[in-house]
């Protein structure tokens, strides 16, 4: 059964934690180009995300999810990352489900959006789109908190 019937309106919020420092970093860096070490925005570094997603800002808020997937560094002039990322929801009525991310975040940009390209379980056939805001990012470790508020259209 493919469940089409009348599309609903999801509101998510929640807090997405990118852990680069410590004995456990969740972003691990698996591409780097020789000329990485030139670029002020770290240009064609890629790397791997396996991050936590908590109802609050701090890391032992309550766990909603993980944010998996990858991120290239995409932009020469600032810092601009190509985004693909799967939500994958593991608590509360969305446990199971997930949402395929993809787009542009210029981190130092504000509010910067991104398209929802699909998902799963709850959210299959999903559209829509995250707004991603920079809530803390330590720029001695790279450890950054991103605040997401999501609107989702799904059957």
């Amino acid at each position: 059964m493919l469940g089409f019937g009348k599309e609903h309106v999801t509101h998510l919020h929640f807090y997405f934690h990118d852990i680069v420092s410590g004995p456990k970093p969740i972003v691990v860096e698996v591409a780097r180009a020789d000329s990485i070490n030139k670029s002020a925005t770290g240009f064609r570094a890629v790397v791997m995300i396996d991050d936590p997603l908590t109802e609050g800002p701090e890391v032992t808020s309550k766990p909603i999810g993980r944010a998996q997937g990858i991120y290239a560094s995409a932009a020469q002039e600032e810092v601009g990352l190509l985004m693909t990322l799967n939500y994958v929801f593991v608590e509360g009525k969305y446990e199971g489900s997930t949402l395929s991310i993809l787009g542009r975040n210029a981190v130092f940009s504000g509010v910067t959006e991104m398209a929802i390209v699909g998902g799963s379980g709850t959210f299959r056939l999903a559209h829509g789109y995250a707004l991603a805001k920079t809530h803390t990012l330590d720029l001695k470790t790279g450890d950054a908190v991103v605040e997401y508020t999501v609107l989702v259209l799904h059957y």
